[in-house]
């Protein structure tokens, strides 16, 4: 983008120091503004050549400042060419801040960097990031959006301006307006610190407006079914299709830890043979990408042979399964019908594979979390509880070694 630049150095004759030198001083023009710089250079105005803009003679003093003003013109010429190349207009304020050595001050709007970040890790779908992770993002952007209008009628912010009474506001807003409970709160609040964090990085915020945000997730009771609960459901025979269709698969489910999504993507070619020479269903979680491999106990596999001439399980599917809110939504029959006083829920089977199927009978939480695909075993904590059953039998064998070395 070529500009109209042009440089002119001359003597200012008005400004005179006491020694009776004169300054000398740049103009440039730049699509018809003019700015006048000084040079902080005086001479003796007999020195000056006016027509070729520089001291006369090969003097120390002359070659000194006749090379200043050489590169002074070059640096301004250089920088011309720079915005040129990035097809930008130079500006007379690019210029003034240039030589002052003032930074152009760049505002940055918080939508445009929230956006950036969804459309990044949106190319790392299903590498790096599961799909509910990107909607949990995009959802907290729309919230973030819906946020400005209510409270501050914009539509966007200065990234500057978000401050810790920003981010109370903002989580007042969850509570408030969107009516979100604690946890679903502190979630959404986590997300746009990602989001902070990040500009933190960059150097972008100076101050961390998260510093003194003190919230925590609540500990929720996980809900999941005793032995009986679950032989009720197993047993109970249905005069819909649809609903035994749905108890076998979440049976299926209770015996394998797996989540809606995983046992959705189910093939035949899942099933393997493990290290005992017995079947095992070889996997990767789509929520992390973790490997999965659950030896297969005798429930699941009669519940694939059930199916296994299915017209789905046919073109390759292991189960045929319904949507995620269908499951949901008759597995509430399902529990009335049984008489089971508990919100189940698809996700619930996998809560009472950590705890009623495993853990309670025995299993060690190592091989538990490995089973559920976890990467550590805090969060199988989360999945797995100790029933006062467990702690009996636990207490019952700790007797029975008690009293066996009484005897010795």
């Amino acid at each position: 983008m070529k500009q109209d630049l042009r440089l002119n150095v001359y003597l200012r004759n008005a400004r005179v120091n006491k020694l009776g030198l004169v300054a000398i001083y740049l103009r440039i023009t730049i699509n018809g503004q003019r700015w006048d710089f000084s040079t902080n250079k005086f001479i003796d105005p007999k020195t000056w050549d006016a027509k070729n803009a520089k001291i006369k003679g090969s003097s120390q003093e002359a070659s000194s400042i006749n090379g200043y003003l050489d590169v002074l013109k070059m640096k301004i010429v250089n920088l011309e060419i720079e915005y040129s190349l990035r097809d930008e207009h130079l500006t007379l304020e690019d210029i003034k801040n240039f030589l002052t050595n003032k930074k152009k001050e760049v505002v940055r709007m918080l939508i445009p960097i929230f956006e950036h970040h969804n459309k990044q890790i949106k190319k790392l779908e299903n590498k790096e990031f599961a799909p509910g992770t990107i909607v949990r993002y995009d959802t907290t952007l729309k919230h973030l959006k819906d946020f400005l209008l209510h409270k501050y009628n914009v539509e966007d912010i200065r990234l500057d301006k978000v401050d810790h009474a920003f981010i109370m506001d903002f989580d007042f807003y969850f509570r408030t307006e969107r009516k979100c409970n604690n946890n679903t709160t502190v979630k959404y609040i986590k997300n746009f610190k990602k989001i902070i964090n990040y500009c933190l990085a960059n150097d972008w915020i100076q101050k961390d407006p998260f510093i003194n945000y003190k919230v925590k997730i609540e500990k929720v009771e996980r809900v999941f079914l005793s032995q009986d609960e679950i032989y009720k459901i197993y047993e109970k025979e249905h005069p819909a299709e649809r609903l035994n269709l749905v108890r076998d698969i979440f049976i299926f489910s209770c015996y394998t830890g797996l989540a809606y999504v995983d046992v959705d993507n189910l093939t035949k070619n899942h099933i393997v043979k493990g290290i005992d020479g017995q079947l095992w269903i070889h996997t990767y979680r789509q929520k992390t990408s973790t490997a999965t491999k659950i030896p297969l106990l005798d429930i699941p596999l009669q519940i694939i042979e059930k199916y296994k001439d299915h017209f789905l399980c046919k073109k390759g599917k292991l189960l045929p399964i319904f949507s995620n809110q269908k499951m949901n939504a008759y597995l509430k029959e399902i529990a009335t019908i049984a008489e089971i006083d508990k919100e189940l829920t698809f996700h619930c089977a996998r809560h009472t594979f950590a705890t009623t199927v495993t853990l309670s009978n025995g299993v060690p939480i190592e091989s538990v979390s490995k089973m559920l695909g976890h990467t550590n075993i805090t969060t199988t904590q989360h999945y797995a509880r100790i029933t006062e059953q467990k702690v009996s039998n636990d207490m019952d064998h700790l007797k029975f070694i008690i009293n066996n070395k009484k005897a010795l």
